[in-house]
């Protein structure tokens, strides 16, 4: 009897990868839930050169803002303010026939002001968004 409980003191030195295997198999799951909405996020922007938007389409066609430095900004060479930016792209996408839009800004803006005109013009109906620098 004495020797039976010997063996029941010993210690356990094999591992237990049961553990492991049930993690891995939900990260698995997860990754498989999430990856589909990745792909959604975000704004899909077009980045060109001067040269093919002209190839492509006239450029007076599309609408065309622009950021300067200092944060003034203009909808088809018409000045606008920040408040009436909505208003100002959703009137120039009536006459665009492709209804693109064309971001003119430099390199010293803030990204916030040119990804709030880029979501700005997608709500209001844009159906194409290029980014351009100012030359």
């Amino acid at each position: 009897m004495n020797k039976s409980s010997d063996a029941s003191d010993d210690p356990i030195t094999d591992i237990n990868v049961t553990p492991l295997v049930d993690v891995s198999l939900v990260l698995v799951i997860i990754f498989m839930a999430v990856a589909p909405f990745i792909l959604q996020a975000g704004i899909t922007v077009l980045r060109s050169s001067p040269s093919v938007t002209l190839a492509k389409k006239a450029a007076s066609e599309n609408v065309q803002i622009r950021l300067t430095q200092k944060g003034k900004l203009t909808v088809n060479q018409q000045p606008t303010s920040w408040e009436n930016l909505s208003s100002a792209i959703q009137k120039a996408l009536r006459d665009s026939r492709d209804k693109m839009v064309i971001l003119t800004a430099d390199d010293k803006n803030r990204v916030e002001e040119v990804v709030k005109i880029l979501d700005t013009s997608k709500q209001v109906g844009a159906a194409k968004l290029a980014i351009m620098n100012q030359p």
